[in-house]
């Protein structure tokens, strides 16, 4: 099965946000190359917010292009098979925490915005982090920095902190 074709198992198989929901799958069938970077018309992408429930935070990372307050995420690269499989690697990489976990039930949300060079579909996931995590900066990262779930609302954009909230309802 090809990433592409999970994209669209994934969608279909996702319960909220209906009409955004339909836009990807429309999106997926309009697109062959849909879940690639070089796709003009706008691409999937695939994040993860990486929490540790135990000590009730969130781990975010700044970025290093758009200067805010984001969880970990971004492009599909060819070695991923599945978009969950991409939204894990993103995280592990930019939070340098190994061990990271998804949280069950596929996507959290679904975010479609504007960059630089064309839109992002992005399909957002929940990891939990290892009791033991440390985290490491990468190189897309200005800083990367735990916040306390109710600090998240003055750190980040709105997106971030409707992922949030998702995410708290499915843990």
């Amino acid at each position: 099965m090809s990433l592409h074709d999970d994209a669209v198992l994934v969608l279909e198989g996702y319960g909220e946000q209906e009409e955004l929901r339909r836009a990807y799958l429309d999106h997926l069938a309009a697109h062959g190359d849909a879940v690639w970077r070089s796709c003009a018309a706008g691409h999937l992408t695939a994040s993860a917010l990486v929490v540790d429930p135990k000590r009730g935070r969130v781990l975010l990372t700044l970025h290093r292009k758009l200067r805010m307050w984001l969880q970990m995420g971004g492009h599909c690269e060819p070695g991923d098979r599945t978009m969950a499989a991409a939204a894990l690697r993103e995280a592990a990489e930019e939070s340098g925490v190994p061990g990271l976990a998804l949280l069950p039930g596929g996507p959290v949300r679904l975010d479609r915005h504007p960059t630089p060079c064309a839109w992002h579909l992005d399909v957002q996931y929940a990891a939990v982090a290892p009791p033991d995590a440390v985290e490491a900066i990468s190189d897309e990262s200005l800083d990367l920095r735990w916040f306390p779930y109710d600090d998240v609302s003055r750190v980040a954009d709105g997106s971030v902190v409707r992922l949030l909230e998702r995410t708290l309802a499915r843990l």
